[in-house]
């Protein structure tokens, strides 16, 4: 599903370079739940933003599905995210003036479609995660733990074939965390999961680790 192929990444930082991925070459194949690990300033988020296609390599080739996400344009960058990946973040950047259910909606209606059109999609979703009382509800109104379930939700609303979560328990206290990685499992029964964490103990929860210290795989 996400090959790197002796990807590098390197950003300027005033008059010196810092190099936050070095010659990476990694698979990660359909329908896994892969947990990538390390320490802070290792290049997991970097690892993550890459396979998004929310930023490009400085040098190598990614190709996400098959498609060189590397050669793309932004316009292509953009409609691949659209269609076929979901992203769940730490801090769960949902809008606050909306609702839990036009939230969860946010990529279908970004995409064109009308809310009464995919009402019935995204409410299924929505009591999937437990949420079919907080429709109406907006996000300073719920518990973190519902809060990532409505991010998670608005991720998983055009079906993507990947999904990529960033620190997604990081906020969270021990138990809501783990009924968060719970659904993350439970997602990765029908399409490829990648979670990146610095926690043993929610990667625990991954089919599969991989470890980043200083940009490269170890």
């Amino acid at each position: 599903m996400i090959r790197f192929r002796d990807v590098s990444k390197v950003y300027a930082q005033g008059a010196r370079e810092v190099r936050a991925l070095a010659n990476v070459t990694h698979t990660i194949e359909r329908g896994e739940f892969v947990a990538v690990m390390g320490p802070s300033g290792s290049g997991k988020s970097t690892f993550l933003h890459l396979a998004a296609g929310l930023d490009l390599p400085s040098s190598g080739e990614l190709l996400l599905s098959g498609q060189a996400t590397h050669a793309m344009s932004d316009d292509e960058l953009t409609q691949l995210r659209r269609t076929r990946v979901g992203l769940v973040f730490q801090f769960f950047n949902l809008v606050p003036t909306l609702s839990v259910l036009e939230n969860a909606a946010l990529p279908l209606l970004v995409a064109g479609r009308r809310l009464p059109a995919v009402r019935a999609q995204t409410e299924a979703i929505l009591e999937r995660l437990g949420l079919r009382e907080r429709l109406t509800h907006l996000p300073d109104e719920l518990s973190g733990g519902e809060v990532q379930r409505v991010a998670i939700a608005r991720a998983l609303a055009n079906d993507p074939e990947v999904l990529l979560a960033d620190e997604p328990t990081g906020n969270l206290d021990s138990a809501t965390g783990g009924e968060i990685l719970q659904l993350l499992a439970a997602a990765a029964q029908q399409r490829t999961v990648v979670m990146v964490t610095h926690d043993a103990a929610a990667a625990g929860a991954a089919a599969r680790q991989i470890h980043l210290r200083d940009g490269r795989l170890v």
